[in-house]
């Protein structure tokens, strides 16, 4: 069970540097280096790295079918941070795909 909320606090970092990327591409830079070295994509890029040592130690511990389960969250926690942070409105067609992805991991963990 630690191992699995491990997997699944990363996957919502994860998100959460996605995120951070998408902030600093909607911002105007001063040139084209500042693109790329801006504290959002430092920060997005550090926590990507992190994520993917936390995952590499998670899966000492969590089966990789459950792993690649938690993983299909990221799609969920991308569309709630746009809303929140970043005020975007989802779609009914994107309400409708989160709400596949959900039932579909529900269904293949219960089964």
């Amino acid at each position: 069970m630690f191992y699995m909320m491990i997997l699944f606090v990363a996957t919502f970092f994860s998100a959460f540097s996605q995120i951070l990327l998408k902030q600093s591409a909607m911002r105007e830079h001063r040139s084209f280096i500042f693109e790329y070295l801006n504290w959002r994509v430092i920060l997005a890029y550090f926590i990507a790295f992190v994520v993917l040592f936390a995952n590499t130690y998670a899966f000492t511990g969590v089966d990789m079918r459950y792993g690649a389960v938690i993983d299909t969250f990221t799609y969920v926690f991308v569309m709630l941070l746009s809303y929140f942070l970043l005020k975007e409105k989802f779609n009914k067609g994107q309400l409708i795909g989160n709400l596949i992805i959900i039932t579909g991991v529900a269904v293949y963990t219960l089964g």
